[in-house]
């Protein structure tokens, strides 16, 4: 049986590969992007030539009437909406510690970051629950069911931690419903890694912290949503699943700077 997958940021980054692949498993897709129509566009017809349903929806996540209104644009272009991916979020990539956020930039993380989600998946869910199926997918941080501390993202942490819990809260809520709900929580992927497959990230000889060798890639986190969208995959659920090489992120500078401390004591 075919479903409907909504991705959300699907047009760019880790989207894009998540996109791919739920695509290549069979299902048809509403990508989602605010800014990024072109890429859209473009990842629309590369699928369309695939055979794959695809079609777009602009929107930010961050606006109530948004989310609604792509619930129900998914709904009217491809019939149904069985797969929910909440990849997009905001990020403030400027390094500062809480009390020096705005108070614009503490909503837009908490909005963007959580309140869509609240919001997407309450117009989804009721659809999801006619059909007897459905799945949820929410995108976390490496070891955010942990609520640990991290520095100069709180608003950031904050949002995503609170994620978790609403993820479990969701999946014990709908588990009755034939619907799942989990989280994944990538690992430090960044810059075009985000967009690239696992053997792309593999060629890559530059110095990498991850335990396991090599970067992450849009790959590693897209197969792991491809398969929790997947039938058999029901037993899976209330799950956060940590994609992160071994490497916690919030560790990265320690581990970076322990590494270098140790060059120099060779030298």
């Amino acid at each position: 049986m075919r479903r409907v997958a909504l991705i959300t940021g699907g047009a760019s980054g880790l989207g894009l590969q998540t996109a791919k692949h739920l695509a290549m498993q069979g299902n048809d897709v509403m990508i989602n992007y605010r800014h990024s129509r072109e890429r859209a566009v473009q990842l629309q017809q590369r699928l369309q030539q695939e055979g794959i349903r695809c079609e777009l929806v602009q929107g930010d996540v961050s606006c109530k009437e948004d989310c609604v209104r792509i619930v129900r644009e998914t709904v009217d272009k491809l019939g149904s909406l069985d797969i929910l991916v909440n990849n997009a979020g905001p990020y403030i990539f400027e390094r500062k510690k809480l009390v020096d956020y705005t108070d614009e930039e503490w909503e837009l993380m908490i909005k963007g970051n959580l309140s869509a989600v609240f919001y997407l998946c309450r117009e989804a869910i009721p659809l999801m629950r006619q059909k007897g199926w459905g799945r949820i997918i929410n995108f976390g941080f490496s070891h955010a069911h942990e609520a640990i501390a991290w520095v100069h993202r709180a608003a950031f942490a904050a949002a995503k931690v609170g994620l978790v819990s609403l993820t479990k809260s969701l999946a014990m809520e709908e588990s009755g419903h034939g619907i799942t709900v989990n989280m994944v929580c990538p690992g430090d992927i960044v810059g075009q890694h985000k967009e690239q497959t696992i053997s792309e990230v593999r060629r890559e000889h530059e110095m990498n912290l991850a335990p396991v060798g090599r970067p992450g890639s849009g790959e590693d986190i897209a197969r792991v949503v491809a398969f929790l969208a997947q039938e058999d995959s029901d037993f899976i659920t209330g799950s956060i699943i940590d994609v992160n090489g071994g490497l916690n992120v919030q560790g990265k500078q320690f581990t970076r700077n322990k590494q270098n401390h140790d060059r120099g004591r060779e030298k």
